[in-house]
């Protein structure tokens, strides 16, 4: 390879890698105008008055005075981008409140045990026949919803969000 050749690879490879970067930064702004369109709710709709039994048999009641925010995580058992996202979701939840709903994903002695075989203990819903689902409007799987501490939705989006990207949300939401 001669002098010359190489002043051709670099100008080649670094216009490659801009043509790339613009494709990335591009996909990133259509995915999430997409999610945002496709989002079951919208800004400032109210958090729905729930009392609600989790799998480990203690309650939650969403018509409570909140100092902070709150993401609400529907997914199910057989969907493979929710299996993805479980991780960001149990690593979240160790820092904000979580309140996840499992959606036609079987019985709760089913859901225990995809639970603990997989190392999650956010706090679950079994959703068994998919009210609670059409009662927040969810039709993808997954779909998050984050409230801020006065209950109003900030953030729906419908798909697999990254664990910064949920972080980054849930900050903002405060």
């Amino acid at each position: 390879m001669t002098k010359s050749d190489d002043n051709m690879i670099h100008p080649k490879l670094k216009a490659w890698f801009k043509e790339a970067l613009v494709t990335l930064v591009l996909l990133a702004v259509a995915l999430n105008l997409i999610s945002y369109m496709r989002s079951p709710a919208k800004r400032g709709d109210p958090l729905p008055e729930l009392q609600l039994s989790l799998l480990n048999g203690s309650s939650f009641n969403t018509d409570i005075n909140r100092s902070r925010p709150l993401l609400v995580h529907f997914w199910a058992t057989w969907c493979p981008t929710c299996k993805l996202e479980a991780g960001a979701i149990e690593l979240i939840s160790h820092h904000f409140d979580v309140l996840t709903i499992a959606v036609k994903s079987g019985s709760n002695t089913e859901l225990e045990r995809y639970m603990y075989e997989n190392g999650y203990t956010f706090a679950v819903v079994n959703d068994h026949d998919g009210a609670l689902a059409e009662r927040f409007n969810i039709a993808a799987y997954p779909s998050t919803l984050m409230y801020d501490p006065s209950g109003f939705l900030r953030f729906g989006e419908v798909g697999y969000t990254s664990t910064p990207g949920l972080y980054l949300r849930m900050l903002m939401a405060r």
